[in-house]
């Protein structure tokens, strides 16, 4: 795997302008929330992704993260000549099982429809939201905040599940 499981002042810093950069325009333009909803729908898919503990997504996750250093670093160390490098605490969701997996694949597949039916400017947006929430996840912090989404994607998949064995139907 090519990817990382820890994230540096850096990739925080990449993180933290991208989500910048899609929040000013909300700001300064009269803080319509349908302007957030591209950003919205590439964070929901990354959070779901972020609780796959490997597969392609979760090399995903990982991949972001190391591109989110490199990125990062470089422009932290660029724009102030200081070092970018120091690590922040690492976390981790988990607790997916096979019917929460299911659910994740659905709300990514949703979000990559939304993503090919979008003009340009919302394609970068939905991009912005799918990368902040990948980057973002790496951290204890946004990871121990969303711990009860692996458990959540977990009942909605039960819930399908019984809902196509025809369980509580009549």
């Amino acid at each position: 795997m090519t990817g990382t499981t820890t994230l540096s002042l850096g990739g925080l810093l990449a993180a933290l302008l991208v989500l910048y950069a899609n929040l000013r325009p909300w700001w300064a333009g009269g803080r319509d929330v349908k302007q957030l909803a591209p950003f919205g729908k590439g964070l929901a898919g990354a959070l779901a992704a972020s609780a796959c503990p490997g597969g392609v997504l979760g090399w995903t996750r990982h991949r972001a993260g190391a591109v989110a250093n490199t990125t990062g670093e470089t422009v932290g160390t660029g724009a102030t000549g200081a070092a970018q490098e120091s690590t922040v605490s690492a976390g981790q969701m988990t607790g997916l099982l096979g019917v929460g997996a299911v659910v994740v694949v659905l709300v990514v597949f949703a979000t990559f429809l939304a993503w090919k039916a979008a003009n340009p400017k919302d394609k970068r947006r939905i991009v912005g939201g799918a990368f902040v929430g990948l980057v973002a996840t790496l951290t204890a912090g946004v990871a121990g905040a969303l711990d009860w989404l692996p458990g959540a994607l977990n009942g909605l998949g039960d819930g399908i599940v019984a809902l196509v064995e025809g369980a509580n139907l009549l």
